[in-house]
């Protein structure tokens, strides 16, 4: 049994929200497990607690609606990211000039990899 399952039930109660079947979390693209990996690790290694992260999480998608996110059901995980930056930035793992430049390495790597194929930071 993974973390993740073990973890699961601890995880609904925190994230009624989160996208489940009766396996466990469910993806729309490889970035969004990515960031769920990255937020159970960094739980797992006492960064921050589920209520923490629930509240952060909560924020985000708060802030989305007051600027006028329709939420059409597919944008769960855009504010997941936004969350895991701010809960890294406010527990003081990445700094926000950390972020920038990773945006920016990724923004270049984008726009120089061929539509279709898997963008690689290099």
């Amino acid at each position: 049994m993974t973390s993740t399952q073990q973890n699961m039930p601890e995880l609904r109660t925190a994230l009624p929200a989160l996208p489940c079947d009766d396996a466990g979390p469910v993806f729309n693209a490889p970035w969004e497990a990515q960031a769920f990996a990255m937020t159970v690790t960094l739980h797992e290694r006492g960064m921050f607690t589920w209520a923490e992260w629930a509240e952060c999480l909560n924020q985000a998608i708060g802030d989305a609606q007051a600027a006028g996110d329709p939420d059409p059901g597919n944008t769960y995980y855009s504010h997941w990211l936004t969350a895991l930056e701010r809960i890294s930035t406010i527990k003081e793992l990445v700094t926000n000039d950390m972020l920038r430049q990773r945006r920016n390495a990724w923004e270049v790597a984008a726009r120089r990899t061929p539509h279709g194929q898997p963008i690689e930071l290099g």
